[in-house]
């Protein structure tokens, strides 16, 4: 019941994460993203690259920022977006890791078996 308690707490933690990971098109920009330098893009620069509109970046942009996925640098009038790599990442490991613990610690014989047998 603990694993339970604590694998609940931590979907929790990671709720604003798993939402902004789950849309394709952040995914997108985030793969986009994950292939430059550390010094960032530019919306102009993700919408070439991922074929979309400035105004649909700059929304996807903000739900990443929000959720702590990408981070912002500016530079004068220029605002530069980067893959932020910090505590919400680490948290969704801890998720996972605790789940495949959970996993390893059940080992179903059902596990990997058709579970329904339809007639």
């Amino acid at each position: 019941m603990e694993n339970a308690t604590l694998i609940k707490s931590q979907f929790h933690a990671c709720r604003r994460l798993l939402v902004a990971l789950g849309d394709e098109t952040r995914q997108l920009i985030i793969a986009v993203l994950a292939e430059t330098e550390c010094e960032g893009m530019r919306v102009g620069d993700i919408a070439e690259q991922t074929h979309l509109s400035r105004p649909a970046v700059s929304h996807h942009l903000k739900i990443l920022l929000d959720a702590e996925v990408v981070g912002l640098t500016k530079q004068a009038t220029k605002h530069f977006y980067y893959l932020a790599l910090g505590g919400e990442w680490q948290s969704l490991v801890e998720l996972l890791h605790n789940i495949q613990r959970l996993k390893e610690r059940c080992l179903c014989p059902h596990e990997g078996a058709d579970r329904a047998v339809r007639p």
